[in-house]
C-alpha cells in the first residue's frame, strides 16, 4: 500500500548531527515532525524508520538512528500520490512550525520536510 507520513519524534537534547549532504546540522531539544511518503508498502517504511539499526539512505536516517532521537508516533495516510508529503510539510509550515531547511526535500521544490514547534 502507498501513502505518506508524518514521523513525530524528540531530540532528547541540544545537539549537532552531521546529515549527509547538508553537513553538521543543529538540532533544538524538542518535538519534530517528519513528513515522508512511500509508493510500496507505507507499513514496511514507518517500521523502518523506528529501527535504530540500519543503512543509511535518507536524512531522516541520520536521526532515527542517534542515541538522542527517541521516536513517538507516526500518523500514516493511506493511498494517497506522493505529493501528500509535500502537503502535509506546507500545513505545518502554514502553523508556523520551524523547519529545518533543505531536510528531506531533495525531490521536490519544498525548503523543507522536518518541522519542530517552539515551546
Amino acid at each position: 500500500m502507498k501513502g505518506a507520513y508524518v514521523l513525530i519524534f524528540e531530540v532528547l537534547k541540544d545537539c549537532e548531527i552531521i546529515v549527509g549532504k547538508l553537513g553538521l546540522t543543529f538540532f533544538k531539544k524538542g518535538i519534530y515532525y517528519y513528513c515522508g511518503s512511500a509508493q510500496n508498502n507505507l507499513e514496511k517504511r514507518i517500521e523502518r524508520h523506528e529501527r535504530k539499526e540500519k543503512k543509511i539512505h535518507w536524512h531522516i536516517d541520520y536521526l532515527t538512528t542517534n542515541k538522542n532521537i527517541k521516536m513517538i508516533s507516526s500518523e500514516k495516510y493511506e493511498n494517497c500520490q506522493k505529493s501528500k508529503e509535500c502537503e502535509l510539510a506546507q500545513e505545518l509550515f502554514k502553523k508556523k512550525y520551524n523547519q529545518i531547511k533543505n531536510f528531506g526535500c531533495t525531490d521536490c521544490k519544498c525548503n523543507s520536510h522536518l518541522f519542530y514547534k517552539n515551546e
